[in-house]
């Protein structure tokens, strides 16, 4: 009886993988050999059933049968090029393969044949079946990993075959052990079967089975798995000697079934196994790869203003999971803005309702809320309280939370039509949360990057305001000059006619700056001239830094003309040379030393004081670092930074020597 049911598993398990197999609707070589070796082992399986004796000659010729045509199909896999079965049959390759099952089929006609003979070319039979899984599996290459359960499923059919001829021919008979197990040997190896066909893609075979055969198949798998732990734990207390009473028995019997019981109706249970299976056993929902690439060519689509960015990232999220409507949503201090929609209206009260409850929840949990599954299984969502009556009015469907550094920031809404509705199941929760740190950080980083191009014009106009009052306290130091000397010298010509000079340079340099902030195009426009540096210096030394002692001179080496703005360089060195002058006691001494390089590609300036010097480290961190001034009020901090941007913009070189309590030396390499 238990060999019966078997065989009957085993013939309704293949006959099923024949319907399966026959609905595909692809046309090709592999589908039509494999429905006629699935269709030999359904009948094989099914032969005790046919008839009411069976004899091991019987037994024998199915199994030729079922063998010759499983053969065949392994000879159209040897080469994957194959179009039709004449391909297949006008090969030498082929015949020799099905020489032996032919054999074996025409034994019976030529009169007695010993049965031992028989048993012999079943074995042999099921090695040649080894030998050429061996050989197909050698030269599978990249599509070993699809062939694998093909092979494992042949494989241990063949070595139980092989075994159990090999038994007889040693006995003389088949042992009726062996054919007892033979029916559940080969429904057990069903699934390896099935698993090859979804695997190997140029069979054409694309099989179906839904994600609830599977999961009850796997509860029962499992179900017979604690079955068998239960069996086996009593089988060893019976193989130890012990006995058990039947009260006892009875009580485990009990609890064993309740605790089955228990774990399929458990809800959790039978989600985490179905996760399971849908996540390692069927295809994804989506095609990842397109997806994120269509997901990155949409968030790379935006022209930089926020309101833009703001749709941007909503239509995002709408293309990843193909909804039509939504709305992207910030909350700050419990306090709703819509900043962006797509074919959605105005959110109503009950809807604004909604999200603010949903905005608390999302305060506590990062969950993805399905409206749909939240009016039917609210127990889902532990700790959202809401009212049904309210949720009945919202349009929307799926709510995903933003967060910026780790703080709730605001929501997505969004709403499908009735036929691209998702359910949200694991899947759809982990692809949404790719999509969600994604769009997350375009949609932030697009704010950090406007915020910073803000802060980018503010510095600018604060930077720009320093230099206009350094360039206000340059003038005001040439007009406290004039006043300086005016009482003794206003009735000498040549005080005079300097004074205007002056005045007149002034009103130059006031006329410059208000230009170039009056007219942005202005500092586009070069003002270099081929320049004298001695002559410079001189009047640097002369009008702007006599009111300071000690006074500079100028040590001539060599020199050659170099082509720079002259106005900036008078500016970058009255802020060097005053800065000496400020570093340096009135006894002091400051020398201002011209010479070209050793290569005369370069004109050296060398500003040499004997001050009180500076640190390796206030080189190093503050003495180019702008606004950052040691002079309290009196300074603005650019002088140093203003010189080093002056040399490095015209390709020269700004370097600085010093040690505390001797002095500093400044060296301007300009190119000529």
């Amino acid at each position: 009886m238990l060999a019966v049911m078997g065989y009957a598993i085993s013939a309704i398990g293949y006959a099923f993988l024949l319907l399966l197999i026959l609905t595909v609707r692809k046309s090709g070589l592999a589908k039509y050999l494999l429905i006629l070796a699935t269709a030999a082992t359904s009948i094989w399986s099914g032969v005790p059933f046919f008839f009411a004796e069976l004899s091991v000659e019987k037994i024998i010729f199915f199994d030729n049968i079922k063998n010759l045509f499983w053969l065949l199909f392994l000879a159209s896999c040897l080469k994957d090029n194959f179009k039709n079965i004449q391909q297949v049959l006008v090969r030498k390759e082929t015949w020799f393969i099905l020489a032996l099952p032919l054999f074996a089929m025409s034994v019976p006609l030529f009169g007695d044949f010993f049965v031992s003979w028989q048993y012999l070319l079943q074995t042999v039979i099921a090695l040649e079946f080894l030998v050429l899984l061996e050989i197909i599996y050698r030269q599978s290459g990249d599509n070993r990993w699809a062939l694998k359960p093909l092979i494992i499923y042949l494989a241990v059919i063949s070595i139980f075959d092989f075994l159990t001829f090999a038994n007889a021919l040693m006995i003389d008979q088949v042992h009726i052990y062996y054919l007892s197990a033979r029916g559940f040997i080969y429904a057990a190896l069903i699934p390896f079967l099935v698993l090859a066909i979804r695997r190997v893609k140029n069979w054409g075979v694309e099989i179906y089975i839904s994600r609830e055969i599977v999961l009850h198949s796997t509860l029962l798998l499992v179900a017979g798995g604690y079955l068998f732990v239960m069996a086996m734990v009593g089988y060893v207390v019976k193989y130890m000697g012990g006995e058990w009473d039947t009260s006892i028995q009875v009580v485990l019997i009990f609890l064993s079934l309740t605790l089955l019981a228990a774990l399929f109706m458990s809800t959790s249970f039978r989600t985490r196994i179905k996760v399971f299976i849908t996540k390692h056993f069927f295809a994804n929902q989506f095609d990842y790869r397109q997806e994120w690439v269509k997901l990155t060519q949409c968030l790379e689509n935006t022209q930089g203003e926020i309101n833009q960015v703001h749709l941007t990232a909503l239509q995002g999220f709408l293309q990843a999971i193909d909804y039509q409507s939504g709305c992207l949503v910030s909350c700050h201090h419990g306090e709703l803005t819509k900043l962006a929609d797509i074919d959605y209206a105005k959110l109503n009260d009950d809807e604004k309702n909604v999200l603010v409850v949903l905005g608390e929840f999302f305060k506590e949990k990062a969950w993805i809320v399905d409206i749909a599954e939240l009016r039917t299984h609210p127990h889902i969502y532990e700790g959202l309280k809401i009212n049904h009556a309210l949720l009945n009015q919202a349009r929307f469907q799926i709510i995903v939370p933003l967060y910026k550094d780790n703080e709730f920031w605001g929501m997505v809404a969004m709403q499908g039509s009735d036929n691209t509705t998702k359910k949200l199941n694991w899947e759809l929760r982990d692809y949404i949360n790719a999509v969600t740190a994604q769009v997350s950080n375009f949609l932030f980083h697009q704010q950090a990057a406007k915020e910073l191009a803000e802060n980018a014009q503010f510095a600018a106009f604060t930077r720009m305001s320093a230099f206009v009052l350094h360039d206000l306290k340059n003038v005001l130091a040439q007009i406290d000059l004039i006043l300086c000397n005016a009482e003794q010298h206003k009735n000498n010509p040549e005080f005079i006619e300097d004074t205007f000079e002056t005045l007149h340079h002034t009103k130059a340099r006031m006329e410059k700056m208000l230009s170039q902030l009056t007219e942005k195009d202005n500092s586009m426009v070069s003002s270099d001239s081929l320049v004298l540096l001695s002559a410079s210096i001189q009047r640097v030394i002369d009008n702007r830094c006599a009111t300071l002692l000690p006074r500079p001179q100028l040590v001539i080496n060599s020199e050659t003309e170099v082509v720079l703005d002259k106005e900036k360089f008078a500016n970058v060195m009255y802020h060097l040379v005053s800065n000496a002058q400020q570093a340096t006691q009135d006894n002091g001494k400051i020398e201002v030393i011209l010479d070209k390089s050793e290569n005369d590609k370069h004109m050296l300036v060398k500003i040499v004081d004997t001050g009180c010097g500076m640190s390796e480290n206030f080189i190093q961190a503050r003495l180019f670092k702008p606004f950052d001034t040691t002079k309290g009020n009196a300074g603005m901090g650019i002088g140093a930074f203003d010189a080093k941007m002056f040399l490095d913009k015209i390709g020269g070189q700004l370097s600085v020597e010093s040690e505390e309590g001797k002095g500093s030396t400044f060296t301007l390499r300009i190119p000529i």
